[in-house]
């Protein structure tokens, strides 16, 4: 862990998605007026709807920012992310998006000026990425039921949480299970699933409690194998956190995975639709990423 910048002055670039959960809240106003009086530092680049990656990447370069904040949902931190990994530049993490999974990760406070605070005081740490065919993920990634809620969801006009909850209601009488092929270090099964989930973190923005086992910076990743959407593993998941039942849910933990379905199945990556596939191929990233983190929380 470290902490501020040696000066106590920080430089902060915020990566802005104006188009992430309600937009009920004018960000570059919020920001400016959060800095005004600070001896801090703080830019505001805004999205345009054409994102281009150089583009995005030359202003964090000209920028000289010693933080770069996304403030979005985990879309938007799965943009900027892909961006720092590697370069050492720490990512700070503003929730404004329909879920906020990462964020509630990281328990980074959903009030602005809170979130604000942890960005610019908060301790740096580093934790792991997957990469997922070729894409990085930092929270979670998977295939099948939820993969179809988002593509649903990005469909419909209606955003928050009760978009997702109707979302969740259509697809729950459409989605089929995949036949499948998993191979980790150390497994090779065959499955009938609902969904497969490629989890370096432990939790959806829901609250679900996907992998009670997940940790960021260990090194493994883990594969949750949901034979069927049932309401008993469901409830686990978001009230009792109970061990799951073995014949409705499977845990492998790994460093690397190939999953080889049947039939194209839906795709998302940290909350991005990505299409449908036959196959993923994974592997962990240790340490890829540097990310600021609430003072409370180490």
């Amino acid at each position: 862990m470290v902490g501020m910048e040696s000066n106590g002055i920080v430089k902060l670039l915020f990566i802005v998605n104006h188009r992430s959960g309600t937009g009920s809240l004018d960000w570059r106003l919020t920001i400016e007026q959060y800095y005004r009086e600070s001896v801090h530092a703080a830019e505001v680049y805004e999205l345009p709807e054409q994102c281009d990656i150089n583009e995005i990447k030359q202003k964090i370069h000209a920028s000289g920012a010693q933080r770069v904040i996304a403030v979005g949902g985990d879309g938007t931190l799965k943009l900027v992310a892909s961006l720092l990994a590697g370069t050492g530049i720490p990512m700070g993490v503003i929730p404004a998006g329909s879920a906020n999974g990462m964020a509630k990760e990281l328990g980074i406070p959903t009030d602005a000026e809170a979130a604000l605070q942890v960005a610019t005081e908060g301790l740096v740490t580093r934790i792991d990425a997957i990469r997922v065919n070729g894409e990085l993920c930092i929270h979670l990634s998977d295939i099948g039921f939820n993969a179809f809620i988002i593509k649903t969801f990005e469909s419909m006009n209606r955003r928050g949480m009760w978009g997702y909850i109707k979302a969740a209601w259509h697809v729950l009488w459409r989605n089929r299970k995949m036949q499948v092929k998993i191979e980790t270090d150390n497994h090779f099964v065959t499955r009938e699933a609902a969904m497969i989930v490629l989890a370096n973190a432990s939790r959806y923005g829901t609250g679900a409690v996907i992998n009670p086992e997940g940790k960021l910076n260990d090194g493994f990743f883990e594969i949750v194998v949901l034979k069927k959407i049932a309401l008993g593993e469901i409830f686990k998941m978001m009230v009792s956190h109970r061990p799951y039942d073995p014949t409705k849910t499977e845990v492998f933990k790994t460093r690397s995975v190939t999953v080889q379905s049947k039939h194209k199945t839906h795709f998302q990556v940290d909350g991005e639709y990505l299409g449908k596939v036959h196959s993923l191929e994974a592997a962990i990233e240790p340490h890829a990423l540097s990310i600021i983190v609430p003072v409370e929380n180490n």
